[in-house]
């Protein structure tokens, strides 16, 4: 945990020296933090949002940082999607979701549920007491009660893998490669199939950046083009939007291929694009571009036309560590 009165104080001196950032930005950031460790001590014995183990479901697929408009957005080009519905998330980022989510007071619920995830910061905050994330805060919770990695019926922690950017389960070219969705599709199937659990709950790492469909460099990583103005909002959502097209294809798949009566898609936390000067997602952040996520309902059935062939994480000849996997989708 990332709470500490004399960083928080060296980092906010740091940051107003960064002479490249506007002046408004060094001058509110630590006075965000401030509000930040008031929030999280306030929700940590008061919980804002939906737990996702408050509701019913047999599947529930995660797409990271996924808005509600976007989803309606394409909604009409698959047969699948419908968005009627919306939650307040427990959290505006990964971390601070899982800190909620996996709580120990769902502890009988996760032990009959399969989390196959993308999401590297499941080290840092199953059985660790949860995480706040790298920026310093002057004072706040110490620990979450987190449940342990052994608490859930089956994890498969994908993000573990590593490829040659040359894989097949790659996508990308050059430094904008990433682990193509398929790989999450493929292992979730085997999962979904040889489970005992009744619960399974299949975690995307996308649409979340980067977006390694796109040609230009600054919208394969576009929030600091974005927030320079080298790019503009509706290039960057285009690609957004075909980033979300990407892992959508995958979740048909997905559905043509497990059993589940009751399927929800939804999402962690949402994403901003500039609004209130707010970009990617933050901590804390009350705003419904970040904290209002879908809740669309749906179905699967497994057709046994398609055979997963995706090796298990602990299989590839390499295995990658949390810290280069977030720093990867810029976090550290």
């Amino acid at each position: 945990m990332t709470v500490s009165f004399t960083k928080w104080l060296s980092q906010s001196i740091s940051n107003f020296r960064e002479t490249d950032k506007p002046l408004l930005s060094r001058v509110v950031r630590p006075i965000y933090y401030i509000y930040v460790a008031f929030l999280l001590r306030i929700t940590k014995w008061y919980p804002y949002g939906t737990n996702i183990f408050e509701r019913d479901w047999d599947a529930l697929i995660i797409l990271d940082a996924c808005r509600v408009d976007a989803l309606r957005e394409v909604a009409d080009e698959y047969e699948f999607l419908t968005v009627d519905d919306s939650i307040t998330s427990v959290g505006s980022t990964s971390f601070e979701w899982m800190n909620h989510t996996f709580d120990a007071e769902y502890r009988d619920e996760i032990q009959d549920t399969a989390y196959v995830t993308g999401n590297g910061y499941t080290e840092r905050v199953l059985g660790n007491g949860g995480d706040t994330g790298h920026a310093a805060m002057p004072f706040g919770p110490s620990e979450y009660d987190v449940v342990s990695p052994g608490d859930f019926g089956y994890l498969e922690e994908l993000w573990r893998v590593e490829f040659d950017d040359s894989a097949e389960w790659m996508v990308g070219s050059e430094d904008g490669t990433r682990v193509h969705p398929r790989y999450t599709t493929d292992r979730a199937i085997a999962a979904g199939r040889n489970r005992s659990t009744d619960r399974l709950v299949v975690h995307y790492m996308y649409p979340h950046d980067p977006y390694p469909l796109a040609d230009d460099p600054d919208l394969q990583e576009p929030f600091d083009a974005l927030r320079a103005g080298r790019v503009d909002r509706d290039e960057t959502w285009d690609e957004y939007l075909q980033n979300l097209r990407f892992v959508l294809d995958e979740v048909e798949v997905l559905l043509d291929n497990v059993d589940a009566d009751n399927v929800v898609i939804t999402a962690d936390h949402g994403e901003a694009f500039g609004e209130y000067s707010f970009y990617r997602h933050v901590i804390g952040c009350p705003l419904p571009c970040m904290r209002t996520v879908p809740w669309a309902e749906t179905t699967a059935a497994d057709t046994g036309e398609y055979e997963p062939r995706a090796p298990a994480p602990q299989s590839a000849t390499e295995t990658a560590t949390a810290e280069e996997r977030l720093e990867d989708l810029g976090y550290l």
